[in-house]
Formats: structure tokens, C-alpha cells, sequence
């Protein structure tokens, strides 16, 4: 008899494992299903945030220099001429640059907009934080990062305390 138990005991748990392996394989779906569309919206939102590293940029060499050119960028953001090359092409087959192999880089109509806009971000950003008591250099800094992650509802919060308090 209690070999009967401990059979019935471990056919029971074996049934409750089988379920609840099941559920499991749901959940596991979820949470991958999830987790990829997580992923996804960050290599998106990451892929923006170089565009428009790269647009503001762009529109600041071209304000001090006159022209934008590979070797500039690629000296500013501490990559490789062919890193800039790579995601040149793909801002002019965004509609953001223009370019011609070995000479400068413009940006479009779009491309001035998205610089403006990202500029704007970063320089709201920038005297929140130092009106908030951070040096000029840390705020710079952090600005760089912040401005691709903050919401049009706190840049605008932002922009009020800046304007409440200057």
C-alpha cells in the first residue's frame, strides 16, 4: 500500500509537472514574444539616436567649417571612416543626407530638421541640468545621452522650469 501512494504520489506529480511544463511553454512564449518586441524597440530607438547623432553633428561642422566630411565625423565620434561610410548610406537612403563619394556630406530639409529638433533637445537638457546645479561639463555630458531618451511631456516640464526660473 504505500508503494501504491508513492506511485500514485509520483504519477500525480509527474501529471502536474506535464501541466504545468505547459504553462510554462506559454509563459516561456510570452515572455519571449515580449522580450523580442523589447529588443527590437531598443535597436530602433538606438538607431535613432545615431541618426541623430550624426544629423546634429553634421549641421554643427558644416555652421564651423562650412562642410561636413567623413574623416570630421569619424574623428568626433571615435569611430572608423568606414563606420561613418556604413551609416552615411543609410541616412541618405533615409532622406536625411545628401552625398557623393569624396566630398562633403549635406544634410536634406529633413535631415536640418531632425538636427534643429535634436540640438534644441540637447541644449533644454543641458540648462535643466545645470540650472539644477550641475557643472557645465557633466551637463554637457550627460545632455548627450539624456536628449534621446526624454519625453516631449518632460522636455516640455523642462523647458517651463527653465523659463519659471531664469
Amino acid at each position: 500500500m504505500i508503494r501504491q501512494q508513492k506511485t500514485h504520489r509520483g504519477a500525480k506529480n509527474s501529471t502536474q509537472h506535464k501541466n504545468s511544463g505547459s504553462m510554462n511553454t506559454k509563459s516561456t512564449e510570452r515572455d519571449a514574444s515580449r522580450q523580442a518586441a523589447n529588443f527590437r524597440r531598443v535597436r530602433e530607438a538606438h538607431q535613432t539616436e545615431v541618426a541623430e547623432d550624426y544629423v546634429e553633428l553634421i549641421g554643427d561642422l558644416i555652421e564651423q567649417t562650412g562642410e561636413a566630411r567623413v574623416v570630421d565625423l569619424a574623428s568626433r565620434l571615435g569611430v572608423t571612416n568606414a563606420t561613418v561610410n556604413g551609416t552615411i548610406q543609410r541616412l541618405v537612403r533615409d532622406g536625411l543626407v545628401t552625398s557623393e563619394p569624396y566630398r562633403s556630406i549635406f544634410l536634406t530639409a529633413d535631415g536640418a530638421k531632425l538636427a534643429a529638433a535634436t540640438r534644441e533637445r540637447h541644449e533644454t537638457v543641458r540648462d535643466f541640468l545645470i540650472a539644477l546645479g550641475v557643472d557645465a561639463k557633466t551637463a554637457d555630458a550627460d545632455a548627450e545621452g539624456i536628449e534621446h531618451h526624454v519625453s516631449k511631456a518632460t522636455l516640455s516640464a523642462f523647458r517651463k522650469f527653465l523659463r519659471d526660473n531664469s
